[in-house]
């Protein structure tokens, strides 16, 4: 029994959360992208069988083998099967971020999938476990939507503690302008957070609660998009041995704020924003070292959606019903060299919506 057991796990994609965590991505109508642990250009994924309009998360092992996949609603397996329980999680596929997973720091086999709802709603954030070594190592979610606090917008990011190890995972109070940072730990989530009260006020009607949350590539960094009526972009500090949030800093009004990410260098910030109605759909850049905002592109999509920092440098635009997302390129560079490609990488067929992957950002990697 003992040789038979070894003989199942060492069968199982060893789930080392490292270099290859972030090399396939699941998004949009059944969309999908392998990026190559060598470097180089992605090349489109054409398995995948979720469907969701924005968020997303995917489990990857070092050596960049899939593990599994969620739109925070259900929870596919490596076979593109729904694992079992992984039906009825109270995320959704029509929230910003509606799913973000995180390893268990004390487990190679277990992770915790937070998820968070649409708009405000009652679901709030809530969290599964997920466990590789049931269902023949093709997991199962023995525990689902245990709640930790309610409402909250629809935003979600995670960082590594300070000490290499824990994981601080993030979201917003609606209603409210606290944030929220639950340690995750080899003992488990958390369930008392860490309250920043800092920046304005996410609150107002349902709406406002869309908008994306990012951290910077050294985690010193979170950013946040508020969606009307706000209509603005936030940077703030953040400390990663406390979990506090400080000393925010304001870019607004831009109508209909919704993507966000940093350049890979931490020195620029980038935005999305559809103009009130789905007017002007545009990338903005904004220097963090001058304060300088300035348009880098523009789309011919009526919406564009997420941005997502790459393996290979490059940013990523998902663009409502197009079969293609938009690039910048050398998002390090400033507004004259930084470059927008709207039809920038064809999706083999597929089309992208709103969303692309939440990743768990690990300074120093």
């Amino acid at each position: 029994m003992k040789r038979l057991l070894f003989l199942v796990f060492s069968l199982l994609p060893t789930a080392v959360w490292a270099q290859g965590e972030q090399s396939i991505w699941y998004f949009g109508q059944q969309a999908g992208l392998r990026f190559p642990m060598t470097g180089g250009a992605p090349t489109p994924l054409l398995d995948g069988k979720m469907t969701t309009y924005e968020g997303s998360a995917v489990a990857t092992n070092a050596q960049g083998q899939l593990l599994f996949y969620t739109n925070g609603e259900n929870v596919f397996n490596r076979k593109h099967a729904i694992m079992p329980n992984g039906r009825q999680l109270t995320g959704s596929s029509a929230s910003t971020q509606s799913a973000l997973i995180v390893p268990d720091p004390g487990s190679g086999n277990v992770f915790y999938l937070f998820t968070v709802g649409a708009q405000g709603g009652k679901e709030g954030l809530r969290y599964s476990v997920v466990d590789m070594t049931r269902d023949n190592g093709l997991g199962d979610v023995p525990r689902v939507n245990i709640l930790l606090i309610s409402p909250v917008a629809e935003k979600l990011a995670a960082v590594r503690h300070a000490n290499g190890r824990d994981v601080w995972v993030v979201a917003h109070r609606w209603n409210s302008n606290a944030f929220v940072s639950y340690l995750v730990t080899a003992e488990g989530v958390q369930t008392k957070p860490i309250l920043s009260n800092m920046g304005g006020m996410h609150a107002g009607p349902g709406r406002n609660a869309i908008g994306a949350m990012k951290f910077s590539p050294d985690g010193r960094k979170i950013a946040v998009a508020v969606w009307r009526e706000a209509n603005r972009y936030e940077v703030f500090d953040f400390d990663r041995n406390t979990g506090l949030v400080k000393n925010p800093k304001v870019f607004s009004p831009y109508p209909e704020a919704y993507g966000i990410e940093f350049s890979p260098d931490g020195s620029k910030l980038y935005g999305s924003s559809n103009g009130e109605g789905g007017g002007q759909a545009q990338i903005l850049q904004f220097d963090l070292k001058t304060g300088k905002a300035a348009v880098v592109g523009k789309s011919a999509n009526r919406k564009v959606g997420q941005l997502q920092r790459a393996p290979d440098g490059n940013i990523y635009i998902a663009r409502e019903d197009n079969p293609f997302l938009g690039i910048i390129t050398n998002p390090n560079g400033d507004a004259s060299t930084a470059k927008y490609v709207d039809d920038g990488l064809k999706l083999g067929g597929r089309r992208g919506k709103l969303g692309l992957p939440n990743f768990i950002t690990e300074p120093g990697k």
